[in-house]
């Protein structure tokens, strides 16, 4: 079995919460815990004019990338409900290999 991944597009990311809450609620977690995460990074103005202002969903140590989903053959509870298409879930060599599509993105490896 290959190991899998989380490749999230960051670009893309409204920063809706969406994966927060469907991971909470697959996993009955308390409001103050979480699988996934979305940080909020800036917004601050650059040198260059431009503004940096980005969401970027990080999973924690409570993600286990929805090992009963998956064992189904369905997708992780995060990358299911993403409102903004912006995460997918798959085989890490495969996700790797999307990596240079995009600057803004980060893979995931659980």
């Amino acid at each position: 079995m290959s190991a899998k991944g989380l490749l999230i597009d960051y670009q893309w990311c409204t920063g809706c919460h969406s994966c927060e809450v469907a991971c909470q609620m697959e996993h009955g977690l308390p409001p103050d815990q979480h699988g996934i995460v979305v940080n909020q990074v800036g917004p601050w103005q650059l040198p260059d004019g431009s503004w940096q202002f980005d969401n970027i969903p990080s999973p924690t140590r409570q993600c286990d990338l929805c090992a009963a989903r998956t064992a189904k053959a369905e997708l992780p509870t995060c990358v299911h409900h993403c409102q903004a298409k912006c995460m997918r879930y798959g085989d890490l060599e495969e996700l790797a290999a999307n990596l240079a599509t995009s600057p803004h993105q980060v893979l995931f490896s659980l």
